[in-house]
């Protein structure tokens, strides 16, 4: 069987097409490498890519990527909703055929080194790549965004990249890499404007405040459709179920008197 494996970037562009059209492009150029799907979220102001192959071509395919995000989206002048720290926001690999995680790991130390040499962007590693217990979790590492890491960065020990100097880029921000398995990107769009809700109820499923094991989550606007979100990470889709935390998130909003009008899933 072929060496396989997924890398899902994250870009913080969510409202230029053409923008997005010019990453898509010079990853499919990469042969051997399939695009597999892509999204983007004007409200979030980001773009979720997914793409396969054998990891040489996948490790090319994404620094090319990062390159051309890096000349694109100037972090000076992005706003959204998502949390971000960079152009390229976060780069994770994960292992489908024939590929071990500690392959998926030295592949993100590898392409770390190359973005921090080469493109001059601080880069952090989190999940099964992470140098640092508390790194291996993607909040911490984007904990203020780019903002506060900016002002941050090199005058705080903690806030060091692994790779890369220490200092943000001008326009392209940071960067993090990492490793991990498969995860599932649940949003559930609920029939109100009033975003505290939505808090509310990602603050009683996530599983750092006491609700589902193997659940991050956070309330966000959809400003173009007026409504709130909770915005789902699902690790391990397998030990806590998607119709679990959906029904959770439906009873809970009932209680506001408020509807889930929709779901997705991401990626």
């Amino acid at each position: 069987m072929a060496r396989i494996v997924e890398c899902i970037p994250n870009f913080s562009e969510g409202r230029d097409a053409q923008k997005v059209q010019q990453i898509l492009d010079v990853i499919s150029a990469v042969p051997g490498v399939k695009l597999l799907d892509h999204s983007m979220n004007a409200d979030h102001n980001r773009s979720v890519v997914t793409f396969i192959g054998e990891p040489e071509k996948v490790l090319e395919a994404a620094f090319a990527a990062c390159s051309k995000a890096a000349k694109l989206i100037n972090m000076e002048q992005h706003h959204g909703e998502h949390p971000r720290i960079g152009a390229t926001d976060v780069i994770p690999f994960v292992p489908i055929s024939e590929v071990t995680m500690a392959d998926c790991v030295e592949m993100a130390k590898k392409l770390g080194e190359r973005i921090g040499t080469e493109l001059q962007i601080p880069v952090y590693l989190y999940e099964e790549a992470a140098t640092r217990p508390e790194r291996r979790d993607l909040a911490y590492i984007r904990k203020g965004q780019y903002e506060a890491l900016k002002a941050e960065l090199g005058e705080k020990p903690e806030r060091e990249p692994d790779f890369g100097p220490a200092h943000m880029h001008p326009s392209a921000g940071a960067t993090v890499v990492g490793a991990r398995m498969p995860l599932v990107a649940f949003n559930i769009n609920l029939g109100t404007s009033d975003i505290s809700i939505a808090k509310r109820i990602a603050k009683l499923i996530r599983a750092r405040d006491g609700g589902y094991m193997f659940v991050k989550a956070m309330g966000v606007n959809l400003d173009e459709r007026h409504i709130a979100q909770v915005s789902i990470n699902m690790i391990n889709f397998r030990k806590t179920s998607l119709y679990r935390v959906f029904e959770t998130v439906k009873m809970e909003a009932e209680r506001y008197g408020v509807p889930v009008v929709g779901s997705e899933i991401i990626g």
